[in-house]
């Protein structure tokens, strides 16, 4: 039985008593007012869940009232209740941030309907999603069963990641746990899926998906030709598909999405390899062969994508573009300002590629700073400060001048991340890289069925820095570390968020084609 205050406020009041006894017969407890006045001291003075209230009073007017009302509580929702169907007192109402605009006469079961949907509509909607998700559990579970192909993985971790969506902040927490557990199953299906084809795509490229190093030739390369205005290839750093979904929302104001697929991050999932393979369009082993000026190993002092617009601007004369683009690469506020205060320079380049760091620079900062893990303790916590990054950043600035240009937009990335939570151990010399999803030495000892491992770097087109040099890649959401402080290390690195390895977030990542409204 529900307990939830109603403060309904209405100068026929009397009028309404069927109704009032209705909402009692159902649990309510309904206060009554029949002017705008009593119904600002009623807020004042006392707590309610949810006031009706009546448009057309004499003295203080509901629409008054309404202001007054949200000036003591601008949380309390408001249903006004009317006679009119003037469009001027709907627009001021809606203005107002009502919750609910009712059209007199009301029937109790408009009045109950409209208290579901303002006072229950979470429960109601946490129970819909547990029934739906149960509904659709079998049908997963089977799916894992088949034998999918590149482009079926691609669109079942679509499903997985609305699922995610849409069961976060549930009430229902067995249900997130067995859909936390199915998501494991299928990254552990995933992962061998990988490990049977990965290197056959490689050596067999007619074969294999969309990948790093074959997506601007496949994919930016016919938009390239078939545009007549500019093209901005916005690739966001790190930027797992639900982060993408989660904000582009906030892009329908703007553009419509053309199309939107994923494709596959080349292994190790890191910027290193994944982006530079994306601006050469080469595996890192050829870009090592064909740029050797442009390419550092894992051994060597220096920042190793410091020559992304070098290697784009070789890809796109090798694809026969002969076209004036720039590269912009921002790592911080400043530099996003600046680039969108010469936003208009952009427009005389038929192509302008924009890298932008924050969310790889949130994963990082989320590994080393106490206060930025709990802001992103969890997958939805990280989706929702992604989006709150994205709607105060001056890229979403820039993102509206190209939709006011008329130009289209590419919204991309180079890898995903996983919350990583299962320590695997690895010894390797002091020489072996400090990543956690993916390891390369001449000197690693490890347990062969808990990695990805590839021997020789040339089968996976990898880079050879020394003779008996090998990778490994770390499963689902594994993590490397060392037996020398293995409490201490675990301790610091579980439940952050890593890439570099092997799993539907850190692989299937997005590319989106979107047209300005």
């Amino acid at each position: 039985m529900t307990t939830e205050r109603i403060l309904w406020a209405d100068d026929e009041i009397d009028l309404l008593k069927p109704h009032i006894l209705f909402l009692e017969q159902k649990g309510y407890h309904v206060t009554t007012v029949n002017n705008g006045s009593e119904a600002i001291d009623q807020v004042r003075d006392n707590y309610f869940d949810i006031v009706f209230l009546d448009e057309n009073m004499p003295g203080v007017t509901g629409l008054v009232a309404l202001q007054r009302i949200k000036e003591i509580d601008p949380t309390i929702p408001v249903v006004m209740i009317t006679k009119s169907e003037e469009e001027h007192i709907m627009e001021d109402a809606i203005g107002s941030k009502i919750s609910d605009y009712l059209i007199k006469p009301v029937n109790p079961n408009q009045i109950l309907l409209s208290l579901k949907k303002n006072l229950d509509e979470k429960r109601l909607v946490s129970e819909k999603t547990s029934n739906d998700y149960r509904q659709e559990f079998r049908e997963i579970s089977m799916r894992l069963g088949d034998r999918m192909d590149a482009e079926e993985w691609g669109e079942f971790h679509k499903k997985l990641v609305h699922w995610s969506m849409e069961l976060a902040g549930m009430q229902d927490e067995g249900m997130a746990e067995i859909f936390r557990t199915q998501r494991m199953e299928a990254n552990d299906q995933f992962t061998r899926f990988i490990k049977k084809n990965y290197t056959d795509w490689l050596k067999n490229p007619s074969t294999a998906p969309i990948m790093s190093h074959t997506l601007v030739k496949n994919k930016v390369s016919p938009i390239l030709k078939d545009s007549k205005e500019a093209v901005f290839m916005v690739v966001i750093d790190n930027l797992r598909y639900d982060q993408w979904k989660t904000i582009q929302p906030r892009l329908k104001e703007f553009f419509r999405v053309d199309s939107e697929e994923l494709f596959y991050a080349i292994l190790p999932t890191a910027t290193h390899y994944a982006r530079n393979a994306l601006f050469a369009g080469m595996m890192p082993s050829e870009i090592e062969k064909v740029h050797p000026n442009l390419w550092m190993n894992e051994d060597e002092e220096g920042g190793k994508n410091m020559h992304e617009e070098e290697l784009m601007a070789a890809q796109l004369k090798r694809l026969g573009h002969d076209l004036k683009f720039s590269y912009n690469k921002i790592t911080n506020l400043n530099a996003g300002k600046k680039l969108n205060d010469s936003f208009s320079n952009l427009l005389n380049n038929k192509l302008n590629v924009i890298v932008y760091n924050f969310v790889d620079m949130l994963s990082h900062a989320r590994t080393e700073m106490e206060v930025i893990k709990e802001l992103a303790d969890d997958e939805p916590a990280y989706r929702s400060i992604t989006a709150s990054w994205f709607e105060h950043s001056p890229l979403l600035d820039i993102i509206k001048k190209v939709a006011e240009n008329n130009c289209t937009l590419i919204i991309t990335t180079d890898h995903g991340t996983i919350r990583v939570e299962n320590p695997v151990k690895v010894v390797g010399d002091r020489n072996t890289n400090t990543n956690l999803r993916y390891k390369v030495g001449k000197n690693l000892n490890y347990n062969v069925k808990e990695v990805f491992e590839v021997r020789n770097p040339a089968d996976a087109f990898l880079p050879k820095v020394n003779v008996s040099s090998a990778f490994i890649f770390a499963q689902n959401n594994d993590f490397f570390v060392y037996p020398n402080n293995y409490n201490q290390f675990v301790n610091f690195y579980q439940n952050t968020f890593q890439h570099g390895g092997i799993s539907m977030e850190e692989v299937l990542i997005p590319f989106a084609v979107l047209k300005a409204k």
